[in-house]
């Protein structure tokens, strides 16, 4: 599904319940300062009805945030048509908002294996939740993706193959290079400085192609 012209707004700030170590936004992993008041992002939201097209819901993890229905709803009654990002742990948050039509696509974050994430990425706990949200994507019919941020030690061919097929389908999977820059713990990333480029993403596609549409970002 297109999304042209979004307004990208990180709505929830609260941080996120995993800790991938190559996590570009580092600050929006981390709780920090103070939560943008509701009213003011209505507010400013209001003002650009008549320019934007729709709203991503991003953060750190957005299903952390138990009233982020009732917060999405207000966005959807504007007119928007909105975009989840999410990282596959609260499946019963994502099929409320789906169940309910507050959003209109969904972009689940895969980081290796879904069966069982490496501790480094999430507690257990909070990892086995994700092949729950891959199913019910499939299951409720909504529009959506799978991405992957292809770092190593956590993504490789057979970590490929795992997604693509848990995933297999007509949703895409979107493959994309680590941005080593700015990261949430760079001393680990230290310990892995040879990632995966653009020939490695290659032969990553062609693996996962069999079972679903796989594209290079």
């Amino acid at each position: 599904m297109d999304f042209p012209g979004l307004l990208s707004a990180v709505v929830f700030t609260q941080g996120c319940n995993f800790r991938c170590p190559y996590c570009h936004n580092p600050d929006l992993a981390r709780p920090f300062g103070e939560l943008r008041d509701e009213e003011e992002v209505i507010g400013f939201l209001e003002t650009r009805v008549r320019y934007l097209d729709g709203v991503v819901i991003s953060g750190g993890e957005p299903t952390l945030a138990e009233d982020l229905g009732e917060y999405v709803s207000r966005i959807k009654a504007l007119g928007f048509r909105v975009k989840l990002d999410t990282n596959g742990s609260r499946p019963e948050a994502v099929e409320s908002l789906v169940s309910r039509n507050l959003v209109d696509y969904v972009a689940l974050d895969l980081k290796s294996s879904p069966a069982a994430y490496p501790s480094e990425l999430a507690p257990p706990e909070e990892s086995r939740a994700v092949l729950e949200t891959v199913g019910l994507l499939k299951r409720l019919g909504r529009a959506h993706e799978f991405r992957c941020t292809c770092c190593s030690p956590f993504v490789d061919g057979e970590a490929v193959l795992a997604m693509a097929k848990a995933a297999r389908g007509e949703a895409p999977l979107f493959l994309q290079e680590v941005k080593p820059t700015r990261v949430l713990n760079p001393g680990f990333m230290a310990r892995y400085p040879d990632q995966p480029g653009p020939a490695e993403l290659a032969r990553f596609r062609e693996i996962a192609l069999p079972y679903l549409p796989c594209h290079l970002r």
